[in-house]
C-alpha cells in the first residue's frame, strides 16, 4: 500500500483516479476545494493560498503525488490570469514534496502545449512546443520547471499530456454533455460541421492511464490518448441515434474557429509502452456517458 496524495481530487479526471487507487487498495489523501468525495481521507484547502502546499504536504507525507488541480472553469481557464498563480503554486507542491521523502510524481498537462498548425499527430519528442494560449503557454513552462526540477533532485516526474476526455462529470458546456443536454430535453442540438478529427478517451481511461504513470515510475512526458482519430460528427451522431433525436441535430449553427484544427490526435506509443490498455472504445464510452447523463438532465 502506498500513501498518494491526489490533487484535483473532486474534479472530472480526479474522481476516477481517487476511486482508482483506492481499489487498488492505497491509501488516498484527496485535496480538494470542497468536501464532496467519500473513501479518502479528505483536505479542503486552496492550493493557491500562502504556504498551502508546504502545509499539506507536511501533514500528508505522501510516497507519491498526481497533481490534478489547476484552473479549469469552462470558457475562462483559456486566459485567466490564474494560470500563472498556478505555475507558482505547482512548483511549490513539488518543493515540499522533494522536501519530505516523496519519490515519484505525475502532473498533467494538456495537448494545448503543442504547436496546432502541424500535421495533427502529436509526438512527445518531435511534435514542437508551440502554445497559443496563456493556458497552454503556463502548463508548458510548469513542464518544463518540473523536468528540470526532477533531474536536479533524482526524482521521477512523469507529465501527462491530455487530449480529450468525456465522461461522467465532465463540464456540461463541453461537446458531449452540450449534445445530450439538448437531445434528453428534446430542444435543437446545435453543432459546428462536426468535420474534426479528435482523439477522445473516456475518463476511466484517463485516470487508469495517470495511475499507470504512477505505478511505473514513469519519467518524462506521455500523451494520454487513444491515439485513433474519431469524427466528431460520428461522436454526435451516435448519441442521437441512441435517443431517437436525428432530427434534432443542426449542424454547421455554430461556426468553427480559424484555430480549431481539422486534426488533433496523439501519437500515444510511449503510454501503450507502459502496459496502459484503454478498457473503452468509443460507442462503449459513449453509452457509459448517455447512461450517466440521462439521471442528471
Amino acid at each position: 500500500m502506498t500513501r498518494v496524495l491526489v490533487t484535483g481530487a473532486s474534479g472530472f479526471i480526479g474522481r476516477q483516479v481517487v476511486e482508482q487507487l483506492l481499489a487498488a487498495g492505497h491509501e488516498v489523501h484527496a485535496a480538494c476545494g470542497r468536501q464532496v468525495l467519500d473513501g479518502p481521507v479528505v483536505h479542503q484547502l486552496d492550493l493557491l493560498e500562502p504556504c498551502a502546499a508546504a502545509q499539506l504536504i507536511a501533514r500528508v507525507r505522501p510516497e507519491r503525488l498526481l497533481h490534478l488541480a489547476w484552473c479549469a472553469k469552462p470558457r475562462v481557464y483559456w486566459t485567466s490570469p490564474e494560470n500563472i498563480s498556478w505555475v507558482r503554486a505547482s512548483l511549490e507542491l513539488l518543493e515540499a514534496f522533494q522536501r519530505h521523502g516523496g519519490e515519484q510524481a505525475v502532473l498533467v498537462g494538456s495537448c494545448a502545449e503543442y504547436d496546432w498548425n502541424g500535421e495533427g499527430v502529436c509526438r512527445e519528442e518531435q511534435t514542437p512546443l508551440l502554445p497559443a494560449t496563456p493556458y497552454g503557454r503556463c502548463k508548458n513552462a510548469t513542464r518544463e520547471l518540473a523536468a528540470l526540477f526532477g533531474q536536479l533532485h533524482g526524482m521521477p516526474i512523469a507529465w501527462a499530456r491530455v487530449f480529450h476526455a468525456y465522461g461522467p462529470y465532465e463540464a456540461p458546456g463541453r461537446l458531449v454533455p452540450a449534445v445530450l443536454g439538448a437531445l434528453l430535453k428534446g430542444e435543437p442540438a446545435c453543432c459546428s460541421h462536426g468535420e474534426q478529427l479528435r482523439d477522445l478517451l473516456h475518463v476511466a481511461d484517463v485516470a487508469a492511464a495517470l495511475v499507470q504513470l504512477m505505478r511505473a515510475k514513469a519519467d518524462g512526458a506521455f500523451n494520454i490518448g487513444g491515439g485513433q482519430p474519431i469524427r466528431l460528427r460520428e461522436v454526435i451522431e451516435y448519441l442521437a441515434r441512441q435517443l431517437n433525436a436525428e432530427h434534432l441535430l443542426q449542424f454547421g449553427a455554430i461556426p468553427v474557429a480559424a484555430s480549431d484544427p481539422p486534426l488533433l490526435i496523439a501519437d500515444n506509443q510511449r503510454l501503450l509502452a507502459t502496459g496502459w490498455r484503454p478498457q473503452f472504445d468509443l460507442h462503449n464510452g459513449l453509452d457509459d456517458a448517455l447512461a450517466w447523463w440521462r439521471g442528471r438532465i
